[in-house]
């Protein structure tokens, strides 16, 4: 075990998100001394790091990463990948145990929420950084410099549609449970919300016109841009030339009538975050904060139906509103 390179504990290895973050350890040349999941299903951890010390309870994890602290292997970060409630919580456990926190997005599910963890950074004197894949992702850095480099007052109109559909075990699962993941708006849809803030300027109004458990629509007018946009993990909202093709998702922005194309260049995305954090460049607390607020409005907001500007995919799929 190096003692002078930084080692990782992580939190939520049994989750589809874990691999990744366990291969960014492993591509960065870095070590998984523990890791933490109610669920022992992680026989992946072979592949990577089988000397990974694994516990399913919460209290011999904290344990032991104290017992490692204390003998000199020095936990630096600790990886989040557990459900989206718990974020908050396991990013204090990991700011109180000496480490820094890197947290899967989103970081928090309430706005306030990001307050509190910021005086927990001063408290602790460490940091909290956020996975915001997207902004690494060079079609997105493009767009964004093509936007920087244009008018400052040119306004964008663009649709946005991302349909990932999802078995019958989604709504038994916590990513099912509003109060756990946030609903469809925060689980499927923080990435792109950060994303469109990032590029295209502060939010100016954030209506929405249809919302219930499998599917939301609604319009968001940023600085820069008019936004309509569709998510949902309903496969019987996935246009007909896809489903012949086999596939489950479709995913689609149009600028002003153009298709914006990043369906690649997704592999090494948590790679580059971890490099970048490692070197200090990483996405921090507060850079959350605009997409936490702009998907707790959603989550909280009260449905207009078809009015104003929205997204045709609502007309056109005959939705009762």
């Amino acid at each position: 075990m190096n003692k002078t390179s930084p080692n990782f504990a992580l939190i939520g290895l049994a989750g589809y998100i874990a691999v990744r973050h366990v291969h960014a350890i492993k591509e960065t040349n870095h070590t998984l001394v523990a890791a933490l999941d109610p669920c022992d299903s992680v026989g992946f951890l072979d592949s990577y790091f089988p000397n990974t010390d694994f516990f399913t309870e919460f209290e011999r994890f904290d344990r032991h990463i104290a017992k490692l602290n204390r003998q000199g292997t020095h936990v630096n970060y600790i990886s989040i990948c557990s459900p989206n409630y718990l974020h908050d919580s396991h990013v204090r456990f990991a700011l109180r145990s000496g480490a820094d926190a890197i947290c899967e997005n989103p970081l928090v599910l309430n706005p306030w929420n990001v307050d509190a963890l910021l005086n927990y950074e001063q408290e602790t004197e460490k940091k909290v950084w956020n996975i915001l894949q997207l902004r690494n992702h060079q079609a997105i850095i493009d767009l964004k410099e093509k936007v920087a480099s244009g008018p400052a007052d040119k306004v964008y109109d663009i649709d946005l549609s991302y349909i990932t559909s999802r078995g019958n075990w989604y709504p038994y699962s916590w990513k099912g449970d509003i109060e756990k993941s946030g609903g469809i708006a925060t689980n499927i849809g923080v990435h792109f919300f950060d994303m469109l803030i990032w590029i295209f300027g502060s939010v100016k109004e954030n209506r929405v016109n249809f919302l219930k458990g499998d599917k939301v629509a609604g319009f968001l007018e940023l600085k820069q841009a008019r936004v309509r946009w569709f998510l949902s993990i309903d496969y019987a909202d996935i246009p007909q030339k896809i489903k012949a093709s086999g596939k489950r998702t479709f995913r689609s922005i149009t600028i002003n009538g153009e298709e914006i194309e990043f369906s690649g260049g997704f592999t090494d995305l948590h790679t580059v975050s971890y490099e970048r954090i490692l070197e200090g460049k990483g996405f921090e607390l507060e850079t959350a904060r605009n997409s936490i607020q702009t998907v707790y409005s959603i989550r909280t907001a009260s449905p207009v139906g078809l009015k104003g500007n929205y997204h045709p995919i609502i007309k056109n799929m005959g939705i009762d509103i």
